[in-house]
């Protein structure tokens, strides 16, 4: 079954001084509608409020309500089926709580370092009526809409495959960081450098370039790379 995919824009931050050679850079934090005719999925929701103090003043951090921004469609968390992160850091797991009561899919591993370091902000995460649906590795919670194990960036990343009438779209998540990184761009910001496992980082890479998709789209990046006709 075919889908659509809509990105929603739900933020952005600056790069900080940790990051060296962008240092500064403002990036954009995405979220995605998935309409599926059987499902209406959403992949990641945001950046959470009150953020700590010392964030706010070196990341410079801008939100908006993912009711807003479902909003721009004419849609409110009601009309979301199920909702997918594609990890639990703090700008794409951040306003989870807006979906009490919808299956939230996340993979075990990602569970667990949530609870057990200093990962994300737990109250973000965890909240009354929260549902989630712990799936360790692949899973294909609706027809034509696969999850991905791609551990790298944290260990229990996942990325989306959605079928589409152009083909399969990747919604990457941060297994890469823009599509420079995905077309060989030496000079693209790129997440390989400072992924905390750098092996499971390549091998995500390769699985998901091994789909051969017509479009990726990533977290943080304002472009979509689009296969050469």
């Amino acid at each position: 079954m075919r889908s659509t995919v809509t990105r929603l824009l739900v933020g952005g931050f600056e790069l900080p001084e940790s990051i060296i050679g962008a240092a500064g850079e403002r990036v954009v934090v995405n979220a995605w509608v998935v309409r599926h005719p059987e499902a209406t999925v959403l992949v990641d929701t945001g950046i959470g409020a009150h953020l700590p103090e010392e964030d706010l003043r070196e990341m410079r951090f801008l939100r908006t309500p993912i009711t807003d921004a479902l909003a721009t469609l004419d849609m409110s968390p009601a009309d979301v089926d199920l909702v997918i992160n594609c990890h639990l850091h703090v700008d794409h797991a951040g306003q989870n709580s807006a979906f009490t009561g919808i299956p939230i899919y996340v993979q075990p591993a990602e569970w667990e370092v949530a609870h057990t370091t200093e990962h994300t902000i737990l109250e973000w995460i965890d909240f009354p009526g929260a549902d989630y649906r712990p799936i360790a590795g692949d899973h294909e919670p609706v027809e034509g809409i696969r999850i991905i194990a791609t551990p790298g960036h944290t260990v229990g990343h996942q990325s989306l495959v959605v079928a589409t009438t152009r083909g399969d779209v990747v919604l990457a998540g941060q297994a890469l960081y823009t599509a420079g990184e995905w077309g060989g761009d030496v000079g693209a910001r790129e997440g390989r450098s400072r992924a905390p496992d750098v092996a499971a980082y390549d091998r995500s890479v390769e699985r998901l370039k091994a789909l051969d998709p017509a479009q990726v789209a990533f977290a943080h990046g304002r472009e979509v790379w689009t296969r050469p006709a």
